[in-house]
């Protein structure tokens, strides 16, 4: 088609002037000469290069039903289809003229955007989209030069295109993918089925363009790019200020977990709250910039930009590797529940009002992040029996209570539904694996602080606030965290987080938290880094969040508990030293060493290896050699099982002592000859003490169907914690919460002062946010159960 062909379009579209052209078809101006010469927009549609008859026909029909149903759309953000013909065999759009510029001619033009700009554009867009997605529009290429600016109106364009584009991706034999890669969501370029998450990932990487002046992946090479996508966090927004949390909610790579339309709504409506701003009409365009659309060509003839249609290599299409699933799986730095044995309890005493209780609680392992990246299958959760909670004490309830300013007691009894005359309702975040592998110490985590939560509400704890839980499943991946973290953050009634279970999770939940200034205790995250900084080992210790705490001891401690035992208890005196260079392992090692050899013991060797590594014949003749009584081992089950029966079968007949990273049952079910090696595992088992079983019995007796598990107990107590702060926030408030963004920073403030006898003993935290209170246990395999040897205070 030409403008000078005085051919008209389906008899009526003549054409004026071409506007623009793409990847997928050329704009013009024209005029419609059945409505009085009303000006339009028509798009000729281009089948890509090669497009065999059969695919064409086939395209062909499928584009023109599905333009048709956007036909039906009506929404000011939305660019009205006027028409859909076919012209020579290819389809063609007729749509209302719009006189603006795209988004990505202002971001060319301008720069980054302004925040509260961004977030309008935003808005209006996702209004537009969830117009479509309630018709089954889905349309899957939103990007920058699918959004026209006018003085009044956001609109997005080629609803029904990017239809064909999807269409071509399935039907092509030629093997490449038409599209925007920078703006495709990872299911998308898996060639998965579209959902209503394909455009709002692309949505969020469209606003952090416009926000950050860049893609959030911006790297050399489509193959690079797709990995990327699959793979690697986006780049954290630098310029996005309260904008970042709905970023990083959009672009959750896992579409179960990217958040839907109307949370992303609520989310940037608190974003424009604060100013209260009036739309900020976008600059208009030139007079001869009229279009329907900017297209590609509208660009400076420089190195193609990242948001130009690109033709994508069948690499990364659908179905092909893009390497992704080529690197090593780490084991999870949360190893599973072994079956730990738990003394038959004794009935606790009632505590006295006014008197608190303690108890320790199980703990496991906290691990930092493998370094290998070669294939590993992650372990099966083993079953976790809780004896405690098959013995209960009958006859009478019992009560328990914590430090506090009046003699009020602080629970007991079933736990209930709460105050019904609480006037002020305060969230408490969970985060924590409640699917996969370790959902079962998620799940006990998350009923731990439910527990807490209903306590605090049937006591009154805190006179006029009600508590709730809001608990979200991170699946202990930390990219499932990071979009946690934006859901809790643009939720106003959370005023702290309990959780994760991980470190590795914990390190991309934690930061944009305290961005927000929202509180976060852990019961379970052992990396020392978490509140010492990465510069810790070397004795420059930094706290790098003040709103980061936790109600559990760290990785610094488990070496100087497992010296002492090894020396002190086993009578010890020459031990060889093996890490496998993972955080955890070097953490525990760093500890051990020094420990020992300030207690008169000898290192007679170290050394590091591989943790893919599966033949220890040599490391075994050096460990023969150097006349040591016993292994220090520094990392993961599954490194430890294979070395320890290698170093028996070499005759090494000396005990293996690892910490909390072999403490588990999969080091047992792989190590026939694990008979005798130790492990330390940080805290103490629940029923050991009277409030400890106290709070098993009152946790059974709520009705929770999954047991607490190792860590439920600490999770109590960081949700405690945090309604101890809150209790303080509102007492030094003269009764009532300050407004929402005070309180958020006078939370972690009231943190750090608060102290109180809880399930697990003594809760109060240090400088850095660890707790004051450090207690390890050492444990043994014994017929072929890991089986509890001693308990004790982590001296340091």
């Amino acid at each position: 088609m030409t403008e000078q062909n005085p051919e008209l379009i389906a008899g009526r579209y003549q054409l004026v002037e071409r506007i623009g052209q793409g990847g997928m078809g050329r704009v013009w101006r024209g005029l419609d000469q059945q409505l009085f010469g009303r000006e339009v927009a028509v798009k000729e549609i281009l089948f890509p290069p090669g497009t065999e008859d059969d695919d064409r026909a086939a395209l062909l029909r499928r584009f023109t039903g599905e333009a048709r149903a956007a036909v039906t759309l009506s929404h000011p953000g939305i660019i009205t289809i006027h028409d859909v013909v076919e012209h020579h065999g290819a389809p063609v759009i007729v749509m209302e003229l719009v006189r603006g510029e795209s988004l990505a001619a202002a971001i060319r033009s301008r720069g980054r955007l302004p925040v509260q700009r961004v977030a309008e554009i935003g808005a209006a867009m996702l209004d537009a989209l969830a117009e479509a997605h309630a018709a089954r529009i889905i349309h899957r290429d939103i990007k920058p030069d699918n959004v026209l600016l006018t003085k009044d109106r956001v609109v997005i364009t080629d609803f029904g295109i990017a239809h064909l584009a999807d269409a071509t991706t399935k039907l092509s034999r030629s093997g490449i993918v038409i599209g925007t890669p920078h703006y495709m969501p990872p299911e998308q370029l898996e060639g998965k089925r579209p959902t209503p998450a394909n455009d709002l990932w692309a949505l969020g990487a469209t606003l952090y363009h416009a926000v950050e002046g860049q893609p959030p992946f911006d790297v050399e090479g489509l193959h690079a790019l797709a990995v990327a996508v699959f793979t690697r966090p986006h780049r954290p927004p630098v310029h996005a200020g309260p904008l970042a949390p709905v970023l990083d909610a959009l672009l959750a790579k896992d579409p179960a977990q990217r958040v839907d339309a109307a949370e992303a709504a609520r989310m940037l409506a608190a974003v424009l709250r604060p100013s209260a701003p009036t739309p900020t009409p976008a600059p208009e365009a030139p007079a001869p910039e009229a279009s329907a659309e900017r297209a590609p060509e509208q660009e400076p003839p420089t190195r193609p930009t990242p948001h130009s249609p690109t033709v994508l290599d069948s690499g990364v299409g659908a179905g092909v590797d893009t390497g992704a699933d080529t690197e090593r799986r780490p084991v999870p730095d949360r190893p599973t529940d072994p079956p730990v044995p738990v003394p038959v309890p004794v009935p606790a005493p009632v505590p006295a009002p006014g008197e608190s209780g303690t108890l320790g609680t199980p703990a496991t392992t906290e691990h930092g992040e493998r370094v290998s990246t070669r294939p590993r299958t992650l372990p099966r959760r083993a079953v976790v029996l809780s004896a405690a909670l098959a013995v209960l004490v009958t006859g009478s309830v019992l009560t328990w209570s914590l430090a506090h300013d009046d003699d009020t007691p602080r629970g007991g009894g079933t736990a209930g539904n709460g105050s019904a005359g609480a006037s002020v309702t305060v969230v408490i975040g969970v985060d924590a694996p409640l699917s996969g592998g370790l959902s079962s110490m998620g799940v006990g985590i998350k009923n731990s602080a439910d527990l807490a939560a209903r306590t605090a509400n049937e006591s009154g704890h805190v006179p006029g606030v009600h508590f709730e839980i809001k608990a979200l499943d991170d699946g202990a991946d930390p990219a499932k965290g990071e979009a946690n973290a934006a859901r809790f953050v643009s939720d106003e009634k959370v005023l702290g987080v309990v959780g994760p279970l991980n470190s590795g999770v914990a390190k991309t939940l934690v930061a944009p938290l305290a961005r927000a200034n929202l509180a976060v205790v852990s019961p379970s995250n052992t990396d020392p880094v978490l509140t010492l900084g990465p510069d810790w080992a070397a004795g420059t210790k930094s706290r790098p969040y003040s709103t980061y705490f936790r109600t559990i001891a760290t990785d610094v401690v488990q070496g100087p508990f497992g010296a002492r035992y090894l020396h002190d208890s086993a009578k010890k005196t020459k031990v060889y030293v093996v890490d496998d260079a993972s955080a955890h392992g070097t953490a525990v090692t760093s500890g051990f060493t020094p420990e020992f050899a300030k207690l008169g013991g000898t290192v007679v060797g170290t050394e590091q290896v591989d943790p893919a590594e599966r033949a220890f014949a040599g490391l075994a003749t050096r460990v023969r050699s150097s006349g040591a009584d016993a292994v220090y081992f520094g990392g993961y089950y599954d490194t430890a099982a294979t070395l320890s029966q290698q170093l028996k079968q070499a005759g090494v007949g000396v005990p293996l002592m690892g910490g909390d990273g072999i403490f588990d049952e999969q080091y047992l079910t792989t190590n026939p000859k694990a008979e005798g090696d130790l492990a330390t595992n940080i805290g103490v088992a629940a029923a050991e003490s009277a409030a400890g079983q106290d709070f098993l019995d009152r946790y059974q007796k709520a009705g929770y169907p999954e047991a607490a598990g190792w860590y439920g107990p600490y999770a109590y107590d960081a949700t405690w914690s945090l309604i101890e702060a809150v209790k303080a926030v509102v007492k030094a408030n003269g009764g009532a919460l300050p407004p929402a963004p005070d309180t958020r920073a006078k939370v972690p403030q009231a943190l750090a002062g608060t102290t109180f006898d809880g399930v697990t003993g003594r809760v109060a935290f240090d400088g850095a946010g660890d707790t004051v209170d450090r207690r390890l246990t050492v444990y043994t395999v014994k017929d072929g159960k890991w089986a509890m040897v001693t308990s004790g205070p982590a001296a340091r």
